[in-house]
């Protein structure tokens, strides 16, 4: 017994959290897909030239 707060407080934060809209850095955004899109890139051609070395 005496879950009441508890629950309340609970959905309140999980309606906030739901329906809260962050600020969007659309800048930080874009540096962070590039530098994770040039990462993946580069481990790809890696793969690629280690295939080619194999033959």
């Amino acid at each position: 017994m005496g879950r009441g707060r508890a629950k309340a407080k609970q959905t309140k934060v999980a309606r906030e959290l739901k329906y809260a809209s962050p600020e969007l850095d659309l800048e930080r955004l874009r540096e962070e897909l590039a530098a994770a899109n040039n990462s993946r890139g580069h481990a790809a051609a890696d793969s690629h030239a280690d295939k080619q070395s194999d033959r």
